[in-house]
């Protein structure tokens, strides 16, 4: 696994390549939660009603799934490490499913579609586990350096930020040539293109990334222990309500804009221009992290600061209208993204130092089994988000490709708007309480070096 660096740097073809796995995530993860809902209500003709029961449905598949990846990766023994042979493995299966997901049959009995969405997801979902986890888990493995894990992390959200505005501006432009007869194969196409990419970044991180930090080797340790462990873990804690809050108003938003702009707007297409607009403010405020985190010392209280700022900016956006205020429109929007993307970075950054802390705390290091708890965290955000809109959009009325009644509208807009708005200004007041600081962390990592104990 190479040599032990656990304070120097990491070399830089390791941090860009960390940060093409967050682009392969993305041409996966990002394309399900803005397209897929559209995708069963308006191509494979799923009700509403079924679309959101599916999505409360996952979040007991991803409780047990989750925390039992999360504890294989940490028991995972080979040559590359703990968590790299998994993005070997697991990527390129992944994206096969990842296309059948994508693969509508209109013609079919409600009974076989609903069954097939179920089946096709809750894989995807599982697949999409068996990457996440262990890349989220690998930037804690690669240094034990609280600047590098922050470099590391900025690569990772600017090549997010990146990979999703090249998400948002080419998808229904590829969908519409690829399926200018058949929406069907539109959406099908690019899911196997996508895949391949997803394959494809996966593979590339797997081989220029390494794991140097010493990983205590302890026995088989009980559930209860491991649950006392983490609930004693403060940072961690705050962590794990942040991504909950983040999952429900980042995917409830992204599963609900491509309705808004074919509904409210009235033009699918004004989510390309939009998506143009907030492509270059995405990359520069994930690059911003690393200001913000030195000036206040406490990633916590930088994540804070960027989300505290989304929210105002989103509020404000419920003013416009990209067909009647494009200005105001897609300035908020450019802003809104900016103070978002970095917010991305620096919630993400948290998370691997937190597993120094909680071995510091109690004794006992399982980088993997939590990083499980904040990957579930983030889907029952996303799970909770994505099936309180389909359902409020299925009472009110709405019809798959029709003009939409009066509250549906209002429904969409708020979704996009005031909603989230509200919630990131919540998600900053619980960050705000995060206390891991630079100073306390490195202390922490020096008393663990030197075999201390609390």
């Amino acid at each position: 696994m190479g040599g032990r660096n656990e304070k120097g740097s990491v070399p830089f073809i390791s941090k860009i390549a960390y940060g093409f796995g967050d682009v392969g995530c993305n041409f996966s993860w990002m394309f399900v939660s803005n397209f897929l809902m559209i995708f069963y209500t308006d191509v494979f003709g799923i009700s509403m009603a079924a679309v959101s029961a599916l999505m409360l449905f996952s979040r007991f598949w991803d409780a047990i799934n989750d925390p039992i990846i999360g504890s294989l990766t940490d028991k995972t023994k080979t040559r590359w490490g703990r968590y790299r042979p998994w993005l070997l493995i697991a990527a390129p299966v992944t994206a096969v499913i990842l296309a059948l997901t994508f693969w509508a049959h209109p013609g079919w009995s409600d009974t076989s579609k609903i069954v097939y969405m179920v089946i096709t997801y809750c894989l995807l979902v599982l697949g999409y586990t068996c990457v996440n986890i262990p890349y989220g888990t690998l930037c804690g493995a690669m240094t034990q350096s609280i600047d590098e894990r922050a470099k590391i992390n900025t690569s990772r959200s600017v090549a997010a930020m990146i990979a999703i505005g090249i998400i948002n501006i080419i998808t229904v432009p590829l969908v519409s040539k690829f399926g200018s007869s058949d929406m069907g194969r539109g959406y099908l196409t690019v899911a196997v293109l996508y895949g391949c990419i997803f394959a494809a970044c996966h593979l590339f991180c797997f081989a220029k990334t390494k794991e140097v930090v010493e990983i205590p080797e302890k026995e088989k340790t009980p559930l209860k222990v491991q649950l006392r462990a983490v609930a004693q873990n403060k940072p961690y804690l705050l962590a794990l309500a942040g991504q909950v809050l983040f999952g429900f108003t980042l995917y409830g938003r992204n599963a609900d804009i491509l309705y808004y702009f074919t509904y409210v707007e009235g033009d699918a297409s004004y989510y390309t221009v939009y998506s143009m607009f907030i492509i270059i403010p995405s990359i520069i405020g994930a690059a911003c992290f690393q200001p913000v985190f030195k000036k206040t010392n406490n990633k916590g209280r930088a994540a804070s600061i960027f989300a505290l700022l989304t929210g105002i900016s989103m509020l404000i956006l419920y003013l416009f209208r990209a067909d009647k205020n494009p200005v105001c429109f897609y300035g908020f929007s450019a802003l809104t993204q900016f103070f978002f993307s970095g917010f991305n970075t620096a919630i993400y950054a948290i998370i691997p130092d937190c597993a120094e802390y909680g071995q510091w705390k109690t004794g006992l290091r399982n980088d993997g089994f939590q990083y499980a708890f904040i990957s579930l965290g983030n889907k029952v955000g996303m799970a909770l988000g994505t099936a309180l809109l389909a359902g409020l959009l299925g009472k009110f009325g709405y019809v798959a490709n029709q003009q939409q009644n009066r509250s549906v509208l209002l429904i969409m807009k708020h979704a996009f708007t005031t909603v989230p708005g509200i919630l990131w200004i919540v998600t900053a007041a619980v960050l705000f309480f995060y206390r891991l600081n630079k100073t306390h962390y490195n202390a922490i990592v020096e008393e663990l070096k030197n075999g201390k104990k609390v």
